[in-house]
């Protein structure tokens, strides 16, 4: 599968499961998604007034976090899928921040904003299904503003037996067979394990920030290693 077809694949997947996201999000982490990213905002620290960009935003869980946590500070949340942003948007609604936060419909490999715009650009395990991982964090990097804030949330890879072994059993052989009980739908949840084979781990990523522009990377592991959290700093300068 050429570049062009596995972007056109992941488009149509997520077109697909829009609907089911949320509910297997929670049955595929066992809801532990929603503590890292408290944790992760409270890392974050954000203050009143501040604004983000929340790129690869699905549903926009934490695009409306970031606007909660701001108070009046403006919030974008950016996906190339609409159906998911037709989600998300519902919530937004309902929760009476319309007026705060902006969906864009975009390319995370190419941002549609100028540079220096946002004190936070932020991605919530969406960055291994992009097809460039270093030219979207380099174009992260360009639109925060120096002294802000990159941030990833992502699936990453456990390193120690025998965890490793029944993380990995989980994630090939199980998970796909919840996505298909639970939601009707095995191939999509396949594309899962699938993407994270391609990923790097904690450590590579890192590497990538590095290459990115943002050398010192901050790094936390979550249980046992299935999930990191990476946050990169612009420099003051607006240099690398």
């Amino acid at each position: 599968m050429n570049n062009t077809e596995s972007k056109s694949h992941v488009h149509a997947l997520f077109e697909t499961i829009a609907p089911q996201y949320d509910f297997m999000n929670d049955v595929i982490s066992f809801r532990r998604h929603k503590a890292w990213r408290k944790y992760t905002m409270k890392r974050m620290d954000m203050k009143p007034g501040q604004n983000a960009l929340d790129i690869c935003c699905g549903t926009c869980d934490w695009t409306i976090d970031m606007a909660q946590a701001s108070g009046s500070g403006q919030i974008v949340g950016l996906d190339f899928s609409q159906n998911m942003l037709d989600v998300g948007a519902v919530k937004v609604e309902r929760l009476g921040l319309k007026n705060q936060i902006k969906l864009v419909q975009g390319n995370a490999m190419s941002l549609p904003f100028e540079d220096n715009s946002f004190d936070f650009v932020t991605v919530g395990f969406g960055l291994r299904n992009v097809p460039d991982y270093v030219q979207v964090l380099s174009e992260m990097r360009r639109v925060v503003k120096p002294g802000g804030q990159v941030v990833c949330l992502e699936l990453s890879k456990p390193t120690w037996q025998p965890f490793k072994s029944i993380y990995y059993l989980y994630f090939e052989r199980i998970m796909p067979w919840f996505g298909k009980l639970l939601a009707g739908k095995f191939k999509e949840y396949q594309w899962l394990p699938d993407s994270l084979k391609l990923f790097p781990d904690s450590q590579g990523l890192k590497e990538l920030f590095r290459q990115a522009g943002m050398p010192d990377a901050e790094v936390r592991l979550f249980f046992g290693g299935i999930a990191a959290l990476h946050i990169g700093t612009k420099g003051r300068d607006g240099q690398r």
